[in-house]
């Protein structure tokens, strides 16, 4: 059997009794080295859409916004100002996700879906402002998910209340099988 170029490890992550979470990892399969660079964040832009399915999503950015803005304003990314230091990106198209994580990729910024995600969150975007991904553990359970993205260190944190590391990886599977990225659940 050929080895695949990336291998994406999904597990349960202990995080505390209060906190379900699930770590994503992209490495070298090879290397075992976190999986950077354009390739990659094709693999990332696959990941994120398929995980929230039929749910509403948006990006959260909450440092170095002028430059997030400039970004958007270049590419004619719809974006919305909440909170003092909060920007929403609502749902990006594929292409759009993938020259966004390019651009980001060496920023930690997050997502979120479900919840009351069309009508906006101003406690949770006033906290993202203040306390920046700190503020997710607090407000996950209103959502389906959140995502905690490190893509310079090939990782995703999820928190949610239900979705778990199985569920994780039914729904990333397909998304992902013409990518050349094998799946696997670390014991």
């Amino acid at each position: 059997m050929e080895l695949k170029p990336f291998s994406l490890e999904i597990e349960a992550l202990d995080l505390g009794d209060d906190v379900r979470a699930v770590g994503i990892e992209l490495i070298e399969t090879e290397s075992r080295e976190p999986a950077r660079g354009p390739e990659a964040l094709q693999v990332w832009s696959a990941i994120v859409p398929a995980i929230a399915g039929t749910e509403d999503w948006a990006l959260d950015f909450f440092s170095h916004l002028d430059r997030v803005r400039e970004y958007c304003r270049e590419h004619a990314i719809e974006y919305r100002d909440a909170a003092g230091r909060c920007l929403v990106m609502p749902q990006p198209e594929r292409d759009i996700l993938a020259g966004l994580f390019a651009r980001f990729e060496t920023e930690t910024f997050g997502v979120r879906a479900g919840g009351v995600l069309p009508s906006g969150d101003a406690a949770l975007e006033g906290d993202l402002s203040r306390r920046g991904v700190d503020a997710y553990q607090a407000a996950y359970p209103r959502y389906t998910f959140y995502l905690v993205c490190d893509f310079e260190n090939g990782m995703v944190t999820l928190l949610s209340q239900s979705l778990w590391a199985s569920e994780v990886i039914r729904r990333v599977r397909p998304a992902i099988e013409r990518l050349e990225v094998m799946v696997s659940r670390p014991q």
